[in-house]
C-alpha cells in the first residue's frame, strides 16, 4: 500500500494530519496554507482508491474501513515520533474517528468536517439524512466521458451548483484530480469522490457508542447548507464528543470555502 502524501511548512514543527475525504485536493489550498503559515507542518494525503495512492478496483474493495484507519496511524507514526493533529473531511471524517478510537497514541487532536458519527447506509433516527431532493437531482445526471478532462470538470461544476457550492472552485479541482490521475483512470477517483466505494466497504463494528471514550481535544466543522451530511450530523458529533467544540460555517455547504479557510485554521490552532 503506497499513499500519496503533500507537505506544507517546517518538517520541524508539530505536525497536523490533514486527511481527505477523497483525494487530498477535498482539503483546501488556502487552509492548508494557514496552518502551515501558523508554524505547523501539514501533510495531506489521499485515501487508497484516490489521486497518488495506490489503486484497486473501486467496485470491489479489498480492505475495509478500520484497514483506511490504521493507515492513518501508519502515516503519522512515520512521519513524526510526536503525536499528529488527524483531521478528515466527508467520508474522510468516518476514517478519522475510527482511527482516533482504535489508534489513540498516534494522535493528539481530532478535527471532523462535514461528516457524521455512522457508516454510509441508513443512519440513526436522530441523525438528519441526505436532503431526497437535492440527491435526486445529482444522482439523475449523465455521467460525463471520464477521459474528457472539460466534461468531468463541467460535471464537478454543475454537482456543485446543485450541492451550494462553489462552481467555480469545483471545476478547478476537479481537473486538477483528472490531472494527477494515475494511468488515466479518472473514474475510479470520481467515483470515489461520489461515494462508491465507501458504500461497498465494510465499515463495521458500529463505532458511534465509543466516541465518549475520546479523550484528546476536538473541533467539528459543518456548513449550516449542507444538503449532502445536514448540520444536524456535525451537532450530534459534538455532542457525542467530550467537550468537542463546534464550528458552524453560515453559508458554507458540503465543502470548507476558501474565504472560511482562515478561521477554520484558527479553530484547529486553538486545539
Amino acid at each position: 500500500m503506497t499513499l500519496g502524501v503533500e507537505h506544507f511548512g517546517d518538517v520541524a514543527a508539530p505536525l497536523v494530519l490533514c486527511a481527505g475525504g477523497t483525494t487530498m485536493l477535498s482539503w483546501p489550498d488556502a487552509l492548508c496554507d494557514s496552518l502551515a503559515r501558523a508554524g505547523r507542518h501539514v501533510v495531506r494525503y489521499d485515501l487508497c482508491d484516490s489521486g497518488a495512492s495506490t489503486t484497486g478496483d473501486p467496485e470491489e474493495p479489498t480492505y475495509t474501513l478500520g484497514d483506511l484507519a490504521a493507515d492513518a496511524a501508519a502515516l503519522a507514526s512515520e512521519l513524526d515520533d510526536r503525536p499528529a493533529h488527524l483531521a478528515g473531511i466527508g467520508v474522510g471524517g468516518m476514517v478519522a474517528q475510527v482511527a482516533a478510537l482504535d489508534h489513540p497514541e498516534a494522535f493528539s487532536a481530532l478535527t471532523l468536517v462535514g461528516t457524521r458519527p455512522v457508516a454510509p447506509g441508513p443512519v440513526d433516527d436522530d441523525l438528519p439524512d441526505h436532503d431526497e431532493a437535492t440527491i435526486g437531482r445529482l444522482f439523475s445526471r449523465s455521467m460525463p466521458d471520464w477521459s474528457d478532462r472539460d466534461a468531468v470538470a463541467e460535471y464537478a461544476a454543475g454537482s456543485a451548483d446543485i450541492l451550494g457550492d462553489d462552481p467555480a472552485a469545483a471545476r478547478a479541482v476537479a481537473a486538477r484530480t483528472w490531472d494527477r490521475t494515475p494511468g488515466a483512470l479518472p473514474a475510479v477517483h470520481m467515483a470515489n469522490q461520489l461515494g462508491t466505494v465507501f458504500s461497498r466497504l465494510d465499515c463495521g463494528p458500529r463505532w458511534r457508542e465509543r466516541l465518549a471514550s475520546l479523550a484528546l481535544p476536538a473541533l467539528v466543522v459543518h456548513g449550516r447548507c449542507d444538503p449532502f451530511f445536514p448540520v444536524g450530523n456535525g451537532e450530534a458529533l459534538a455532542r457525542e464528543i467530550p467537550r468537542a467544540r463546534l464550528l458552524v460555517l453560515e453559508n458554507a455547504s458540503t465543502v470548507i470555502p476558501d474565504a472560511a479557510s482562515s478561521e477554520v485554521a484558527a479553530a484547529m490552532l486553538e486545539l
